[in-house]
């Protein structure tokens, strides 16, 4: 361990990593690396950073939520195909809150809701479809008075 500092009659000059072999001499002969400068991108002369419209954002709000009970629906439909465990924690969770959501559809293929035998359940897929056209025509109409970009 004597032989890791650098002794006084030795060159203190760098010495490329590259070059020469890696030793522990060699990295204690490199000099202090300068920290690394982070840069920010700004924006172009004459253009500021805006926040979004209330528009927009009323739209980002309609799809995230629209995107939430995607997920919602999704998982209830893959449960139910699946023949998920009726005492499962999470399948009755799943299946709770998300039957609000597919009981209008439930006596329109004279389904009734069970779990814990595998079934296809066509009206969670029609929820599904019919809550993602609902949530573009939201955003549609929130969006209808905003000025188009040309």
């Amino acid at each position: 361990m004597q032989d890791m500092e650098p002794r006084p009659n030795q060159p203190t000059e760098f010495v490329p990593v590259a070059v020469a072999p890696v030793t522990p001499e060699v990295v204690l002969r490199q000099p202090p690396q300068e920290p690394q400068t982070a840069y920010a991108i700004r924006p172009a002369e004459g253009s500021a950073l805006r926040a979004p419209s209330p528009p927009t954002m009323a739209g980002r709000v309609i799809w995230y939520i629209s995107g939430a009970l995607s997920i919602l629906l999704g998982f209830r439909f893959i449960l139910a195909l699946l023949g998920a465990n009726a005492g499962n924690g999470f399948a009755r969770f799943i299946h709770a809150a998300t039957a609000i959501f597919v009981s209008p559809f439930l006596s329109l293929f004279g389904e009734t809701s069970t779990y814990g035998t595998s079934h296809f359940e066509v009206s969670t897929l029609v929820a599904l479809v019919v809550y993602a056209l609902v949530a573009w025509g939201l955003v549609k109409l929130v969006n209808i008075t905003r000025p188009q970009a040309r």
